[in-house]
């Protein structure tokens, strides 16, 4: 809420011209436009982007911060799965919960606005290069390593809402 009004034009400005119309426009978007926009911002306003120390209610907070569930991950910590599926976990929104993301995903594919292949592909392509990664670390196969990367991040997000959008997807 306190970014510059500026930066929030840039962000649209870009996402309109540069992601949807130099590419040709609707339909041939090379990625999703807010997430292109989102990404240029991050790394044009990178300490503006990530200061989240508005309450929203006119002042700072204090908070505790912790490393998110990828960065224990990697740095060898055990991370609890369960939370991470259920949404026990902090983070921004769309990193906390699978189950939220796989209810929504459910709605999506009844109503049939969405198919199962790009989700799949997706997050089945990330699954394989996880465990080739694994593999050429010497560790091999490890289950809990691998749900660890699928439940924690915005990988789930991106697979079942943003690879499907209709003007982003093949």
């Amino acid at each position: 809420p306190e970014v510059p009004f500026w930066i929030l034009v840039i962000g649209g400005v870009f996402a309109i011209i540069v992601v949807k119309q130099v590419f040709g426009g609707l339909g041939q978007n090379f990625m999703n436009p807010a997430l292109g926009a989102r990404c240029f911002l991050l790394i044009s306003f990178a300490g503006i982007m990530t200061d989240f120390s508005y309450n929203g209610f006119g002042g700072s907070f204090d908070a505790a911060t912790s490393a998110t569930p990828l960065a224990a991950l990697k740095a060898g910590e055990a991370v609890n799965i369960q939370d991470m599926f259920l949404g026990l976990t902090a983070g921004t929104i769309g990193e906390t919960s699978a189950l939220a993301i796989l209810l929504g995903a459910v709605i999506l594919l009844t109503f049939k606005v969405i198919d199962l292949k790009i989700p799949l592909t997706y997050l089945g392509t990330f699954s394989v290069f996880v465990v080739l990664y694994l593999c050429f670390l010497g560790k091999g196969f490890d289950m809990n390593y691998l749900l660890s990367e699928l439940f924690s991040g915005g990988l789930m997000l991106g697979a079942w809402f943003m690879a499907t959008d209709y003007v982003t997807s093949p």
